[in-house]
């Protein structure tokens, strides 16, 4: 359950990924995923002094053994703060997060997956299904969102516990560690969907995992490469292509971590702030709210 469920996490509310083989290899460009520093002026001459609040960086929480995206300003910037701010911090713990999802997922005496799905649908379910060895009997007391979550481990061949974020928890083992909504907010973001909006996150998930064009190692490629314009682009695609979808898993919290983030600063020694590389991006990302609300951010990475 716990793989299962932190697959679909990934997928469903963040950047996921794998890299090809290649990609962890000596030919390939060095990473440099993206890090911007926030800052707040000062009261020196044309506001030329300023103080740094702390760094924004995109994770990703899902990757292969081996993969390299450290750079060595990312390592200093992580060396000099002094608190982590993440979405979950609890997950490296084996049974509070699999608990919390067990008892939001289950109803019992729902329809089997493929009575919530259309017809022209059954044949990629169909092979999702064969992909990961479940049956159609599997599903009938898991709630559609949570199937969702849990065929969505068929997209990505990444371990979690090679994930950025999770590293970055174990850097800052001793340290302050925040979390911005805790795993059951998170998972309740899904649980409160319309039944209708569930079966359309089921839907994507289930075309996207039957399609065979998987689109998770480019865009780890694109996060160790720093390429916002690409993960822009995809925040418009797939399951955020759906308008009600986007502003619940995306829009929304956005905001509200922002908000959130604002009460935690000014702040010295400055923090580090790591979530899914999806929430940094575009007008909608945390770079540019925090801008909204009076911060200079700018990319160093």
């Amino acid at each position: 359950m716990k793989r299962s469920l932190l697959f679909g996490i990934a997928l469903a509310l963040t950047l996921t990924g794998c890299e090809n083989q290649n990609d962890s290899g000596a030919d390939q460009p060095p990473p440099r995923p993206a890090l911007w520093e926030v800052t707040t002026a000062g009261a020196g001459p044309q506001g030329a002094e300023k103080t740094v609040e702390g760094w924004l960086f995109g994770t990703i929480h899902a990757l292969p053994d081996g993969a390299n995206w450290e750079t060595d300003l990312l390592a200093e910037k992580i060396a000099n703060a002094d608190m982590l701010v993440v979405e979950i911090a609890a997950l490296e713990d084996d049974n509070t997060v699999p608990q919390i999802f067990a008892r939001l997922a289950q109803t019992p005496g729902l329809p089997p997956l493929s009575q919530r799905l259309p017809p022209s649908e059954q044949d990629a379910l169909a092979k999702v299904f064969r992909n990961g060895s479940y049956s159609h009997g599997d599903f009938t007391a898991t709630e559609s969102w949570a199937a969702a979550l849990m065929l969505a481990q068929t997209i990505s061949s990444g371990d979690p516990e090679n994930g950025a974020d999770r590293e970055l928890l174990r850097r800052f083992r001793g340290k302050t560690v925040r979390e911005l909504e805790g795993a059951e907010r998170q998972l309740g973001i899904f649980d409160r969907l319309a039944e209708a909006e569930q079966r359309d996150l089921l839907s994507a998930v289930v075309k996207e995992a039957a399609s065979g064009l998987h689109l998770s190692a480019e865009l780890a490629r694109s996060w160790r490469l720093g390429d916002m314009d690409r993960i822009t682009q995809e925040n418009t695609r797939g399951i955020l292509a759906d308008p009600e979808l986007r502003a619940a898993l995306l829009v929304n919290r956005n905001k509200d971590w922002a908000a959130q983030i604002g009460a935690m600063l000014p702040r010295s020694p400055p923090a580090f702030i790591a979530v899914g590389a999806a929430h940094m991006a575009g007008p909608d990302g945390l770079p540019a709210l925090l801008e909204e609300r009076g911060y200079v951010v700018t990319r160093i990475q």
